[in-house]
């Protein structure tokens, strides 16, 4: 068994039976009273993310995570399926595990973590930022830009997101997958 001494972020943990991603931590010594760890943790088979307490050097247990390298091919009615890049071995994954699926386009790579004794896929995590080509978008008004307006644009993934007014149909542009917003234009 591990303590809370041994608490970082990105460290994979049990609680509550289910497994949970350090994403924020903070020791705290009180001038009063004992000290405790504050921690964000987000859950890897939900999403959800909560707020814990842990009481310093309380028991915690650390779980194997392996993050591995996976090529995105093609959606069906199984799920969305992926490729190992070393083994070429070839999994699916339900809607639920994968982050943001709605950027995913065919070829792009992606890290899947696992569960290292299970080997239990847990996650699927898309790059940070991708780059699409505007599918659909209505043209802007010429003088229109003294304020910074966005419109709705449909990239070639599908996904609807808000660009600036000066973009087009068929120009490339860089998303942020976390956010879903529009980073820039790419030429």
């Amino acid at each position: 068994m591990d303590s809370t001494t041994d608490l970082k972020n990105g460290v994979c943990i049990v609680f509550n039976h289910d497994v949970f991603q350090v994403t924020e931590f903070l020791h705290v010594k009180p001038g009063k009273g004992p000290a405790f760890v504050r921690t964000k943790l987000k859950s890897l088979t939900t999403g959800k993310v909560l707020d814990n307490t842990f009481p310093s050097g309380s028991k915690i247990e650390i779980v194997r995570i392996e993050r591995r390298k996976y090529q995105y091919l093609y959606k069906d009615d199984i799920g969305y399926h992926f490729m190992n890049c070393d083994t070429y071995e070839q999994i699916s994954l339900e809607k639920h595990l994968i982050d943001n699926p709605q950027y995913l386009s065919d070829g792009d790579f992606v890290e899947i973590m696992f569960h290292a004794e299970e080997e239990r896929p847990m996650t699927c995590e898309l790059p940070s930022f991708i780059e699409s080509e505007v599918t659909y978008t209505e043209p802007g008004i010429k003088g229109d830009t003294a304020t910074n307006a966005m419109k709705p644009a449909t990239i070639s993934t599908g996904a609807e997101i808000k660009v600036p007014l000066f973009i087009n149909i068929g120009d490339r542009i860089k998303v942020d997958t976390r956010s879903g917003q529009y980073s820039e234009r790419l030429k």
